[in-house]
Parts: C-alpha cells; sequence; structure tokens
C-alpha cells in the first residue's frame, strides 16, 4: 500500500472518529462516542506502527549499505 494511501486512510479513520465522538458527546449518546474514541484510537495506533515499518526499512537499508561497502572493500584487497 502507498505512504499516500495509508496516511490518507489514517486521516479518514481519525476524523470519522473524533466525528463519532463528538456527536455522541452532543447527543448523549454514550455508545457513539465510545466507538469514535476507539476508532480515533485505533487510526492513531495504526499511524505509530507504521512508523514501526519505516524504521525497520531504514536499518535494512543501512545494513546493506554497511553490506556492499565491505565486499567492495573485499574485492580491492582480493586484487593487490
Amino acid at each position: 500500500m502507498s505512504h499516500f494511501k495509508k496516511d490518507f486512510d489514517h486521516a479518514k479513520n481519525k476524523f470519522s472518529g473524533e466525528a463519532k465522538k463528538a456527536v455522541g458527546k452532543i447527543t448523549g449518546n454514550e455508545q457513539l462516542e465510545l466507538k469514535g474514541k476507539i476508532q480515533s484510537s485505533k487510526a492513531d495506533l495504526k499511524k505509530n506502527l507504521n512508523v514501526a515499518d519505516k524504521i525497520e526499512d531504514i536499518k535494512e537499508n543501512i545494513a546493506e549499505s554497511i553490506n556492499n561497502r565491505i565486499d567492495k572493500n573485499k574485492k580491492k584487497r582480493s586484487k593487490r
């Protein structure tokens, strides 16, 4: 899934959750208010999990760069 789609889904769920929470509070509907709080919190949690995925990607890229550098240096030494 593209980052744009993930960001859009997060914003949509966050907005919907906040709207449900507000409508529930205004109308005195505690179930709707709770559903809104849960949906909003769930959207935030998913966004934070996406950050963890990005960190993992960064770690992989760093490891790949280091391995490539080591391999390159080994090739230079073996040619001598």
